[in-house]
């Protein structure tokens, strides 16, 4: 399996929404756990160790969108 890399998200305003949202009221602390939080539970999801690097090297580059 390969990292998709283009638009890929069925509704990605509302997720951007829900994201914001659930960041809501949350003290910075708090924020940066959900996102490590969020980080493991889609890298478990995704599980392909291969997908998971190229996807650590994609957000690393400035240019990878």
């Amino acid at each position: 399996m390969a990292l998709i890399t283009t638009p890929n998200l069925t509704a990605p305003d509302e997720f951007y929404q829900a994201l914001i949202e659930t960041h809501q009221d949350l003290s910075l602390a708090q924020s940066q756990a959900l996102n490590a939080r969020l980080v493991l539970l889609l890298a478990n999801h995704i599980g392909s160790l291969d997908v998971l690097r190229e996807a650590l090297r994609a957000a690393h580059t400035a240019s990878a969108y």
